[in-house]
């Protein structure tokens, strides 16, 4: 198992994309920490679903920053210690510009980036600290599509993603000396909860045919992307924005 020996902590990990890479690093022998904010069932449910262990569940609002250094202080103490770092959680809220109020439009921004963009800054830096004291590490970051091609009623939802890109970007040219890789998957639509009321109404047909492929992707093939990130021999690919969207968007 080429995992064997390695610990994960996924934000996030519950459902959807999140316990997809639980699911893939377990099955290739990882230890995982997922990191949740309220819905205990399912975060108990991906527990037990994951083969190996002992794995855990943490409770946090990453978006909350006195929070953030208590959860990793939770996952190393019941991990041993951080290989792998997953940032995933993230939030879509429609703030349509030209239908909201401006109390609804700020909010909805506040929340975007303090969920999608500060939050895995913040765990980052707590996360990165321990890794130089222990040789290093791998962090990949789940962006979007949407950070190139634009959400017209999500902006701060593009923008955010497009942040994250280019802090792992900067970061993963700081950090290569002390052995910490940074990449990045780009999804676009993806076969989860959070997709599905788009997916169920009536834009799903034409969703799904913006790939040659007819469908959208399935939550193990961003999980393949980010394992592969994290795999041995691929230091190189530091700083990488890998696509996983059937080409329904193509960037230069």
């Amino acid at each position: 198992m080429e995992f064997s020996g390695k610990n994960a902590l996924i934000t996030g990990g519950s459902r959807g994309i999140g316990r997809a890479v639980a699911e893939a690093f377990a099955q290739n022998g990882a230890r995982v920490a997922i990191v949740y904010k309220s819905n205990e069932k399912a975060a108990r449910s991906t527990l037990d679903s994951l083969p190996g262990g002992p794995h855990f569940a943490i409770k946090a609002d990453i978006a909350d920053r006195e929070s953030v250094k208590s959860l990793v202080d939770e996952a190393i103490d019941k991990l041993g210690r951080i290989d792998i770092l997953v940032n995933n959680a993230g939030v879509a809220l429609d703030h349509r510009i030209d239908e909201i109020e401006f109390t609804e439009w700020e909010s909805a921004w506040e929340k975007t980036l303090a969920v999608n963009l500060l939050g895995p800054a913040n765990i980052m830096y707590f996360v990165v600290r321990h890794m130089i004291q222990n040789g290093g590490g791998r962090i990949v970051n789940i962006s979007s599509r949407g950070a190139f091609r634009g959400e017209p009623d999500m902006p701060g939802y593009a923008a955010s993603k497009a942040g994250l890109n280019a802090m792992s970007q900067s970061l993963a040219q700081k950090l290569g000396k002390y052995n910490i890789t940074i990449g990045v998957v780009a999804p676009g639509f993806v076969e989860t909860d959070m997709a599905a009321s788009y997916l169920n109404g009536p834009e799903g047909e034409a969703i799904k045919k913006q790939s040659s492929w007819g469908r959208v992707a399935k939550r193990e093939e961003v999980a393949a992307a980010v394992l592969f990130l994290c795999r041995e021999n691929t230091e190189f690919t530091t700083g990488t924005i890998i696509d996983v969207n059937g080409a329904s968007y193509l960037r230069s």
